[in-house]
């Protein structure tokens, strides 16, 4: 059996100096150096002071590695910038704020930025200038749809139309050019196309009670328009036509009537009407019968006793309305308290601003004929189709 060697856990005795070397003592922080002496406060602002008047030296940047190329040449420095963050999407921190506890509460205050300039205001945009028109030519022509109407054969409106589907002929040439000056003389033929389209346009005669306006609705009144509906039409009316709502379309008054005014107003889709009642050179008669009172004397039951000659004859003619002299009319007493007039134009309330300037306030006012149709046995709120057979 092999014998163990007994392990002594005792320290071993201590070795006589004279044999054993001296033993070392561990080396004090700073090797090799004199221990760490602290600095006073002196010192130390000594030693900040020649920190700051040091030169700093400018910072080289390291090579980057260029894709493929390797490692580039060592480039002229350039100042760093500052970081952007900390590389997790927060942004830098604050500085401390310097001072005791006040600074702390003092808000950031903003970088002053440079300040801009003022903005020059908005100059208005020229307009283009519009090309000059071309010259008219001074040979005597005139343009076709004018030509047309002047002739009686359409409106300027229809004319257009007309020549724009090639229904129109000038010596026997078509003529499809809109704007096309003609002589006066020239021949005009119409293709009977035409004459089917224009014959499928009517023409309405209502006999318009007070409360309506003639045109467009305003101030909460109905346009007359409204009372053109299938029970309103006269049962004595004989027309073989019946209403559809494509009779509705493009219906405009040839000749207005007051809100306060009744009787016959023209209801009109063909533009040669509204030109024969309502054109600049109308000549159609237009009868009114218009129930007056004396101003000096309202209560007066005979006011056809009270009213001068001279005031019928200024009626006559002699008047001024917007600076303009109005044609000659016919004034006539219907009885006591109604006067009979006879127009040749239409002035916005003329008849009713003709009384006033001679005295006389207009208390009802009923117009009975337009040219040779008239209002007849009409009933009020009623209407019927203009007959084929009648001409204004």
């Amino acid at each position: 059996m092999t014998e163990r060697k007994k392990l002594s856990l005792s320290r071993p005795a201590p070795a006589d100096s004279s044999d054993a070397p001296a033993r070392r003592k561990p080396p004090v922080r700073g090797a090799g150096s004199a221990p760490r002496k602290r600095m006073t406060a002196a010192e130390a602002a000594q030693a900040r002071e020649e920190a700051a008047r040091a030169p700093r030296s400018e910072p080289v940047d390291r090579p980057r590695h260029d894709s493929g190329e390797g490692w580039p040449a060592r480039r002229t420095a350039e100042p760093r910038r500052p970081a952007q963050g900390d590389g997790r999407g927060r942004p830098p921190a604050r500085p401390a704020p310097q001072g005791g506890r006040g600074d702390a509460r003092r808000p950031m205050e903003r970088p002053a930025y440079p300040e801009r300039a003022p903005r020059a205001e908005a100059q208005p945009t020229a307009r283009p200038e519009r090309q000059a028109e071309r010259p008219v030519p001074d040979d005597g022509r005139i343009r076709l749809s004018k030509l047309m109407s002047e002739r009686g054969l359409a409106s300027r409106r229809e004319a257009d139309e007309w020549i724009e589907q090639g229904w129109v002929r000038v010596d026997g040439e078509v003529v499809a050019e809109l704007g096309v000056r003609v002589l006066p003389n020239v021949d005009i033929t119409i293709d009977p196309l035409a004459r089917t389209q224009q014959a499928e346009r009517v023409t309405i005669l209502l006999h318009k009670p007070i409360g309506y306006v003639s045109g467009q609705a305003e101030d909460g009144h109905e346009p007359a328009v409204a009372l053109i509906r299938p029970e309103n039409r006269w049962r004595e009316d004989r027309h073989p036509l019946q209403l559809t709502r494509g009779h509705l379309r493009n219906l405009a008054p040839a000749g207005r009537l007051d809100i306060d005014s009744t009787g016959l107003l023209v209801l009109t889709q063909d533009g040669r009407v509204a030109r024969q009642l309502i054109g600049e050179d109308s000549g159609i008669e237009k009868e009114y019968l218009v129930r007056v009172q004396s101003v000096s004397e309202p209560d007066s039951e005979n006011v056809s006793a009270v009213v001068s000659p001279e005031t019928l004859e200024r009626l006559r003619f002699g008047l001024e309305l917007d600076g303009r002299q109005l044609k000659p009319a016919q004034v006539s007493w219907q009885n006591e308290q109604q006067l009979r007039f006879v127009l040749r134009e239409g002035r916005k309330r003329q008849i009713r601003r003709m009384c006033e300037l001679v005295g006389l306030k207009v208390v009802g006012l009923k117009r009975v004929r337009m040219g040779r149709v008239t209002l007849s046995k009409l009933p009020q709120g009623q209407w019927r189709f203009l007959r084929p057979d009648e001409r204004f």
